[in-house]
């Protein structure tokens, strides 16, 4: 499945939504740091990571590596970036 298709936006809700089900782990490096570049003058980005605590590890350590300066975790399973 090719990533434009995993991206969206909602109505009433800022920023831009990156949903990872489906996704294999070995995928997530790659498709997490180019939606962050690519959307990076849109913040908030919300990258939807689901109930996986190693798919939520795997994508703390590509924003941890890319210098995020501001991530939140307000809810579990989702990881909102407001500032790259």
């Amino acid at each position: 499945m090719s990533e434009d298709l995993r991206i969206t936006r909602k109505k009433n809700q800022p920023g831009i939504f990156l949903d990872l089900h489906g996704v294999r782990h070995h995928e997530v490096d790659l498709i997490v740091e180019n939606f962050v570049y690519r959307y990076q003058e849109e913040c908030p980005l919300t990258i939807i990571c689901g109930n996986s605590l190693r798919m939520i590890e795997l994508v703390d350590e590509v924003l941890t590596r890319i210098d995020c300066s501001e991530v939140g975790k307000e809810r579990y399973g989702s990881i909102v970036v407001r500032k790259v």
